[in-house]
């Protein structure tokens, strides 16, 4: 028998069929069908975490039921790694109270870290790239499906490796989520998102000729200009900085510059 705290990260003492944690991660695709005023996403969470619950006495099972339809505000993605720990908790059978106090203490930071990851990052990101693509002269049908395709990705990957991580770790998911320094993660994709901002501009400026109409030269220029930019000037020493952003400048000005004589 092992010393450690039920659900504290190490293995659950208490075997599960695979197809039961299936159950939960699928159910879990529908955490927000039953959302309501009153409890948010609770119903959705509780009806999510019955086959685990089934598993559970009679009596155990109606009390874990009452306790996950209470108020529930994450956000639809990362509530996986929600579904996860308790999960874990409730098949180690933990104390009813530390389930509570621990669904209550980790809702909050999951729907701010959704928050930030996907709606003020991800999801922009990814509509940037579909622009920078359509502006290239892709086919508007080949855009829409790289969107959708890199989108449904990303928040699939969330889905699957939160729910799994929840599940390993358990109430020690926190310390866990931390070390992987997603909103640090975040922050570089948002600079990136700031970068592309700056090609449909630059595409928007350039009459709508989008960028395919640059010479090959001008075109390779700016893909290295654009390189050396974002990887290396929030690295390097302010000097150094101005060089590069002097050197983007001319490199944008002679590609101008080019287009108006074409």
């Amino acid at each position: 028998m092992s010393n450690a705290p039920k659900g504290s990260g190490a293995a659950s003492e208490t075997p599960l069929p695979a197809g039961v944690l299936r159950a939960v991660q699928l159910r879990g695709m529908f955490v927000q069908a039953s959302w309501n005023y009153r409890t948010m996403q609770g119903n959705g969470m509780a009806w999510a975490m019955l086959p685990v619950l089934r598993r559970a006495s009679e009596e155990r099972r109606a009390a874990a039921l009452d306790r996950h339809a209470e108020h529930f505000n994450g956000h639809p993605y990362f509530d996986s790694v929600a579904l996860g720990a308790l999960s874990r908790l409730e098949v180690d059978e933990a104390d009813p109270e530390t389930i509570r106090r621990f669904r209550a203490a980790i809702r909050g930071p999951l729907g701010a870290l959704g928050d930030r990851v996907v709606w003020a990052t991800a999801v922009p990101s990814f509509a940037l790239l579909a622009a920078v693509l359509y502006w290239m002269g892709v086919p508007g049908a080949v855009v829409a499906f790289v969107f959708l395709v890199a989108y449904n990705a990303l928040h699939l990957a969330i889905r699957a490796q939160g729910f799994a991580l929840g599940w390993e770790a358990g109430t020690a998911v926190g310390p866990r989520l931390r070390g992987l320094d997603l909103t640090g993660r975040a922050e570089r994709f948002a600079a990136l998102t700031l970068a592309l901002v700056g090609v449909v501009s630059g595409v928007l400026l350039a009459g709508g000729r989008g960028v395919g109409a640059l010479e090959w030269p001008w075109f390779v220029a700016a893909l290295g200009a654009f390189f050396v930019g974002y990887v290396g000037g929030v690295r390097l020493w302010r000097p150094t900085a101005i060089v590069t952003v002097g050197a983007v400048a001319i490199l944008l000005a002679l590609g101008s510059a080019s287009l108006l004589s074409g």
